[in-house]
């Protein structure tokens, strides 16, 4: 059993009803797959345990999965003290992209969880300062998303 499969029966024993799922790779790293409502306590939980002490976040990530008309989030967490590695992810509908923000748990998550909603509309629920990052306040949709389509022109400039 990997060490993620280890954190993974761990966490389904602790939280019953999070509908986690294990996700095994066939190449990279496997991940764990969390009810989006249930992130913020999972990871409160993930740094806190004296078992697994996760205290960085590294990376952050948005997704569109038009397809299936969801939007996604990627964590990338360490644990600096056993040096373990773990991939947690969340998915919710793009029409409702309600995530529950984990910036007070890694501060790192603040520009990242802005990044994710300035480019893909995802709403972290809690963050203390969710605003436009790259683009300037006044900028029509969320670039990263694979249905946007270009405004022509910004301020009078053409964008294409």
């Amino acid at each position: 059993m990997t060490k993620t499969e280890e954190i993974f029966e761990y966490l389904k024993w602790r939280f019953e009803d999070a509908n986690l799922v294990y996700h095994p790779a066939n190449s990279g790293q496997p991940w764990i797959i969390i009810s989006a409502p249930f992130i913020r306590e999972i990871s409160h939980f993930l740094r806190d345990d004296m078992e697994l002490r996760f205290d960085s976040l590294m990376c952050l990530s948005g997704v569109h999965y038009p397809s299936e008309e969801m939007l996604g989030v990627t964590y990338h967490i360490h644990s600096t003290r056993y040096g373990y590695n773990l991939v947690l992810k969340v998915a919710v509908n793009v029409n409702d992209p309600l995530v529950p923000s984990v910036e007070s748990i890694w501060k790192t998550a603040d520009w990242h969880e802005r990044e994710a909603w300035d480019m893909l509309g995802i709403k972290f629920e809690g963050h203390p300062n969710l605003t436009r990052i790259l683009c300037p306040d006044d900028w029509e949709g969320f670039p990263l998303r694979k249905d946007y389509v270009q405004q022509d022109t910004y301020l009078g400039l053409e964008t294409k």
